[in-house]
This record gives C-alpha cells, sequence and structure tokens, in this order.
C-alpha cells in the first residue's frame, strides 16, 4: 500500500502565503491524478485543487487565482501554494490519490493532513 503525508501547515496571518507538501511512499504522481482537500471545523471536507498524471489543473472557486497545484514527479511529491490567504480558508488540507487496481476496483489513499490556521 501507498502512504500520503502533508507537511507545511502552520499559522499565518490573513494576506500571507504557505506552501503545503504531500510525500508519496512511492512514485505514483506520474501515472495517478492526485487531489487536494480541505476540511473545516464543523463542515464538510471539500476539493481544492487537482493535478492529473499529466499535469493538467482544476481549482475551487474558493481557490482559483490564489492557489497553485504542481508536483515533481521525481520526487514523488505534490504541492500546494497558497497566496492571499484568508481566515475562511483554516482547515485540515489532505492530499489524496487514487489508484486502479482492475477494471472497477481501485485503492483510496490520504494522508494525515496538515493544519492551516490563518488568523490575526
Amino acid at each position: 500500500q501507498v502512504q500520503l503525508a502533508e507537511s507545511g501547515g502552520g499559522l499565518v496571518q490573513p494576506g500571507g502565503s504557505l506552501t503545503l507538501s504531500c510525500v508519496a511512499s512511492r512514485n505514483i504522481f506520474s501515472r495517478n491524478d492526485a487531489k487536494w482537500y480541505r476540511q473545516a471545523p464543523g463542515k464538510e471536507r471539500e476539493l481544492v485543487a487537482t493535478i492529473t498524471s499529466g499535469g493538467s489543473k482544476n481549482y475551487a472557486d474558493s481557490a482559483k487565482g490564489r492557489f497553485t497545484v504542481s508536483k515533481d514527479n521525481a520526487k514523488n511529491t505534490m504541492y500546494l501554494r497558497m497566496d492571499s490567504l484568508k481566515p475562511e480558508d483554516t482547515a485540515v488540507y489532505y492530499c489524496y490519490t487514487k489508484l486502479q487496481v482492475s477494471i472497477e476496483g481501485h485503492v483510496e489513499v490520504w494522508g494525515q493532513g496538515t493544519l492551516v490556521t490563518v488568523s490575526s
């Protein structure tokens, strides 16, 4: 089983920036799509950004123009750069990927999460 590990969270002031990292235990990002989710207290987990195996990117409306997802396949690492942070960005951020194991079967993999707190 592959493992994902997020890091880079912390306390930042509104308007500040932060970059999160997600390291996979083996090479997967070259062949699998990967996503960043977040979950704020009392809220449902929401999709923030997606990067495909080929490098195409998509963002939630709340993140578009402020967040940038990227990856380094050689380092088995996906990143999320967050700029112009707002208090409503406060959440635990998770990385995610789905590995296909058959035509209709798959394994979902989640990281442990890293907490981002935006507060003055």
